[in-house]
């Protein structure tokens, strides 16, 4: 992988875009993955973005529809929801010996696209940032809303990839992105997991921002700290539930999740990708997760 890598980002949409527009201004050939009412807008407009770290800018990417030419590495930045229709976009034989480094919420998908794409190439990451696409698609230009004052990425992968690992760190970094490379795959999933659970399910189920969370329904977000954090150990990640509480605390206030995000916009939920994956974890270690399983249940997941 040399230096500026070539990227393509499967689902340019508040992560995926956040990410396009930093490494297109930062000097990479972005290739943005879409359907053709998003991808057009794309290549005719750009990407603008809001944000209080990297300032406000906008951006040129390419776009299309499928990728077509090999590129360094593949960004899949989509929801769950839409996944497996996504990743027609992307086929296996034009992919060719790129990395293909997922940045979805949840556990799971990495088992899942290790049986569509080489294995040894798929590298799950994890993401820490509130980014939202306010605008996008059909007419209207991508507009991307970055509301943290942090965009913190940790890549994980076999021992085999470390170096185009450490090049696409070192991409990041050069985007003004906050990356590393960590060693367990398993313990960078469930660091994600055990703080992404919590703060997704509370929010979508009372409707209200973290801040809110953390002073009315401070109980019962310690008690799902403690469960997720039990169950990450019990899955062989180390878990640090006073940090993920203090993290909390020290996110601002009106900061609200992706799954709470989709829910007032009518979308569907990542409910079991990240709700239902903990609930299957638990059961497989025979954890009890009792606020987690009235929580997925009231969200309308009973049985996921």
């Amino acid at each position: 992988m040399t230096s500026k890598p070539t990227v393509a980002i499967l689902g340019p949409g508040g992560i995926g875009g956040l990410l396009a527009a930093l490494l297109s201004r930062a000097g990479h050939r972005v290739v943005c993955l879409a359907r053709e009412g998003t991808a057009e807008v794309l290549r005719r407009d750009g990407i603008q973005v809001r944000s209080g770290q990297f300032g406000d800018f906008g951006a040129a990417v390419e776009a299309d529809t499928e990728l077509r030419e090999p590129v360094d590495v593949c960004l899949i930045t989509v929801k769950h929801t839409t996944l497996d229709a996504a990743l027609t976009r992307v086929p296996p034989a034009v992919l060719g010996d790129a990395l293909v480094v997922p940045l979805l919420n949840g556990v799971e998908h990495p088992a899942s696209l290790r049986t569509r794409y080489v294995p040894e190439l798929v590298a799950p990451a994890t993401i820490r940032v509130e980014s939202t696409r306010v605008q996008g698609g059909d007419g209207e230009g991508v507009v991307i809303e970055h509301g943290s004052p942090f965009t913190e990425v940790d890549l994980a992968g076999a021992a085999t990839v470390r170096p185009r690992l450490d090049a696409l760190a070192s991409a990041l970094t050069g985007a003004g992105v906050t990356a590393r490379v960590v060693d367990d795959e398993t313990a960078a999933l469930w660091a994600k997991m055990a703080f992404l659970a919590p703060f997704a399910l509370l929010t979508t189920r009372y409707g209200v921002p973290i801040g809110e969370v953390r002073t009315r329904c401070r109980a019962e977000l310690e008690a799902l700290v403690a469960e997720t954090a039990e169950v990450a150990r019990a899955c062989g990640a180390p878990a640090d539930p006073a940090g993920s509480l203090a993290r909390y605390d020290l996110f601002p206030a009106a900061a609200k999740s992706s799954m709470q995000r989709d829910a007032e916009a009518g979308r569907a939920l990542e409910l079991d990708a990240i709700g239902g994956a903990l609930l299957r974890a638990a059961e497989r270690h025979a954890v009890a997760v009792p606020v987690a399983a009235r929580l997925v249940k009231e969200l309308g997941g009973a049985g996921a």
